[in-house]
């Protein structure tokens, strides 16, 4: 990413004592997709992000840290996205949500390719390490999904 100019995630920002953290919390989901033994690529799934989106209605499931391994097969970032919704179907949730950072329009070109809409920005998201920055905020309707359902 920063070889092309996007600053967002910083090297070492996301180690292995993060997702242990966050897979031993039961609040979030991580999930791993492996081509052989090796790992090409993740995401987590949050059940809120008041942080984002502030108190909300249970009715979306919220994808963060979509990424995948340079060199991994095309389509494996669209695919690991696809399996996140259907998580969030198969959970009730009607509506999946992610944020993107607002200075990166490659990435909410990627998600509004994929059926997302922009529904707000947000100036002020406050970083782990208190610093702020601007995020969009995408959502995408789930088919399959009851309407209403928690």
């Amino acid at each position: 990413m920063l070889e092309r100019g996007i600053d967002q995630w910083k090297p070492g920002d996301k180690d292995e004592r993060h997702f242990r953290r966050l897979i031993t919390s039961g609040v979030e989901e991580v999930w791993l997709a492996h081509e052989g033994d090796e790992v090409v690529g993740a995401f987590e799934i949050w059940w809120d992000d008041e942080a984002a989106w502030g108190v909300r209605a249970p009715v979306a499931g919220y994808v963060h840290r979509l990424m995948v391994r340079r060199g991994a097969r095309p389509g494996t970032g669209r695919a690991l996205l696809a399996r996140a919704e259907r998580r969030i179907a198969d959970a009730g949730r009607e509506l999946s949500r992610l944020d993107c950072v607002s200075a990166n329009p490659r990435l909410r070109a990627y998600y509004e390719g994929a059926g997302y809409a922009v529904v707000g920005d947000l100036a002020g998201k406050v970083a782990a390490d208190g610093s702020t920055y601007g995020v969009t905020l995408l959502e995408k309707r789930l088919s399959g999904a009851p309407r209403g359902a928690s």
